[in-house]
């Protein structure tokens, strides 16, 4: 499994990184403290603590393309 940090701190990024993430055919998580969401539900997606860094975590051998798909998310 690999794992990012990602910060998504407003609805337009929500809803970009939410259309990236459904065009994958794997799993893609989304982890703030202990809590889990599935990052294609947008609603899943707002349950979370959005005013920090969230982990993005994907099991796939593509998780390193995804992740440059989404560098602009990426937390500093």
């Amino acid at each position: 499994m690999k794992s990012v940090d990602i910060l998504l701190d407003t609805i337009d990024k929500v809803k970009a990184f939410t259309t990236l993430a459904n065009e994958k055919d794997f799993d893609i998580d989304l982890t703030s403290g202990r809590y889990i969401v599935d990052a294609k539900s947008i609603m899943g997606i707002f349950s979370l603590d959005l005013s920090k860094p969230v982990t993005c975590e994907v099991e796939d051998p593509n998780a390193q393309q995804f992740f440059e798909e989404i560098k602009s998310y990426i937390a500093e």
